[in-house]
Parts: structure tokens; sequence; C-alpha cells
């Protein structure tokens, strides 16, 4: 879709974590980009500077494959790194468990309410605070753009809650990349999706780890 406002707000994805034994990390400290993951980084980087576009602010979430997903960008549009915990990967009760842990008999307790859901932080606690997030950077008046590195599960919940979608969803069909790029403006004090762009697409087939839940 073409993209013609003066001022966006732009979701970007980290890219991919080096996880060799699938591990569902969540908050879990140390788990960085991988070599695939630096290059899809530098694809988004490439993106949003190949835009032509003036950002002035760039925001990350605090955990290392944030910080590190928007260290190119940094370099690329000139920015310093700010952090806001609000974007942050939400809880889970897997977190340290393989991936097989979900199809475990002992686990299947957890999934007693989908909707919420059960095994984490809730999907409407998730999508307020990212939005509290975004609605706090725009509040501060500027010409120029504002890039914001999250993590999928936080993306896709503010993509729904903006969209008007019941924020219950198949985590599994997620529109929400690695190193993908959602971008939104506000226009008369609401929220508007207006374009996605998967710059790492290309990347894709030799991914190891996609994301978490």
């Amino acid at each position: 879709m073409g993209v013609v406002s003066d001022r966006l707000l732009h979701l970007v994805r980290h890219a991919e974590v080096e996880n060799p034994e699938g591990v569902l990390y969540g908050r879990l400290p140390g788990y960085g980009l991988s070599e695939l993951g630096a290059r899809m980084a530098e694809a988004a980087a490439h993106e949003l500077r190949g835009s032509d576009r003036a950002a002035v602010r760039l925001i990350a979430s605090p955990l290392l494959r944030a910080q590190q997903s928007a260290a190119p960008i940094s370099q690329a549009m000139g920015l310093e790194i700010e952090t806001d915990e609000r974007l942050i990967e939400p809880t889970n009760d897997f977190e340290g468990l393989p991936k097989s842990a979900f199809g475990k008999p002992g686990n299947w307790w957890r999934f007693w309410n989908p909707f919420r859901p059960s095994w984490g932080e809730p999907y409407r606690q998730i999508a307020n605070r990212v939005r509290d997030a975004m609605d706090d950077a725009w509040a501060v008046r500027g010409t120029g753009d504002i890039i914001m590195v999250s993590h999928q599960a936080v993306i896709w919940a503010a993509h729904r809650d903006i969209a008007g979608e019941p924020l219950f969803h198949n985590p599994a069909k997620r529109r929400c990349e690695l190193s993908s790029i959602t971008s939104f403006e506000q226009r008369g004090g609401r929220w508007y999706e207006v374009d996605y762009r998967s710059p790492a697409a290309g990347l894709l087939a030799q991914s190891i780890d996609v994301g978490a839940v």
C-alpha cells in the first residue's frame, strides 16, 4: 500500500535470535541475534534509510535481541537508541522450556483460557502498554518518523487492537515476520495502520528460529 503521510510510527520486529536448543526464551537475558539475524537487522535498517524519510526517535525494547536489531537502524539513521519497558516481550509460563513443551500433557492445564491467554500476559494488557508507548511517542511533536523495535506478540497486539479485531488469535497466523516493519499514523486522535513491509523476506527461508509464542 502507498505511504504518503508526513509523519509515521514504525513498529519493527527484531531479527532472528541465536537459539540452537529451541528454547522459549521470552524475557530471559542473553538471547542475542544470530549471524543471519544480524543480516536481517541490516535489511530493516537499509529499508528505513532507503525510504528517504526523516526519523527523529528510535525506541527499543530492553531485551538484547531488540537492542541489537535497533543498532544498525541507529547507525543508518543517526539516532540514539532510547529504551521503553512497555515494548518488552510478554511474560510466558513456558519461558526457558523447549518448544516441545507445548505438546506435553502435563502442560495442557495452562491452556484453560486461550482468550486471555491463561499461559501468559493478558492480550489486553499487552495492547494497552504498546499503545500507551505509541501515544506518548507521538505526543512529542516533531517533523520526522518514530521507529520502535519490539517483538512479534507486542506488534500483533497493536495491529489487531488498532484494526478493531478481537485480541484472541492463532499465534501461528500472525503476519509479523522477522525484521518486518508495520507502519501507523494518527489522524484525528485515532491510529491507522498504513503499511507493512518485510525487508528480510529473502532471508526467512534460511531462518531456524522464527520466534516464541
